[in-house]
């Protein structure tokens, strides 16, 4: 869904547009929905920018911090993701700290076997469910700010199957699926369906509301 009043809204991107992050994981992925639009994406690894700290206390907070900075050090509009995963059974964490679970995202084997741990300790009845959420800022140089938000629901599955995709895919199954995340291809998992019907994961959900009101 679009969250707030859509301020981007009537403007269309340019050719251009940096995206927000250093997530190597996250970066291909915006990338390639981008570029089913004509749009180069380029990262603030490359451009050398500084990652603020995430100090918001939702989704949609980091995500419009981390494209509001990019913006103002760039000069240029930016796009940021800040998304994660919902444990029901441990009150929503990780949440908002899943890459710090994970070692500041380079640990997600020990992030995905500590949140089993933690589901066997309080005894919590299975199927686990989970969902992912994603909010995508995206922050013009002016300071106009449009946030979107996509979520999926499913199971989680352990031990973790699957060697595609990055973070917590292995573990999450999505509702309707056999396969994980982890076992999906990057077409599957994020792909955004030709006939406008609603695309499979959190990321892609987000990018469909997004892409409706600058493209």
């Amino acid at each position: 869904m679009s969250c707030g009043r859509p301020t981007g809204a009537g403007r269309r991107l340019p050719a251009r547009i940096v995206v927000a992050t250093h997530n190597q994981g996250k970066m291909r992925e915006i990338r390639e929905l981008l570029a089913t639009h004509g749009v180069t994406a380029i990262g603030a690894a490359e451009l050398k920018l500084k990652e603020p700290d995430e100090t918001g206390l939702a989704f949609r907070d980091n995500a419009a911090l981390k494209a509001a900075s990019a913006a103002r050090a760039s000069g240029e509009p930016a796009l940021a993701d800040d998304s994660g995963l919902c444990v029901e059974a441990l009150g929503g964490a990780p949440g908002i700290f899943s890459a710090r679970w994970a070692n500041g995202a380079k640990d997600f084997k020990g992030a995905m076997g500590r949140i089993e741990q933690e589901l066997r300790a309080c005894g919590a009845p299975q199927p686990w469910r989970a969902h992912f959420v994603c909010a995508l800022a995206l922050v013009w140089p002016d300071g106009r700010t449009d946030i979107f938000e996509g979520r999926v629901d499913g199971d989680l599955v352990f031990p973790p199957r699957g060697t595609a995709g990055f973070g917590y895919d292995p573990l999450f199954r999505p509702d309707g699926c056999e396969r994980t995340f982890g076992e999906m291809s990057a077409e599957e998992k994020h792909g955004i369906p030709p006939d406008g019907s609603r695309a499979l994961s959190h990321r892609a959900r987000a990018f469909q509301e997004f892409a409706r009101a600058v493209f």
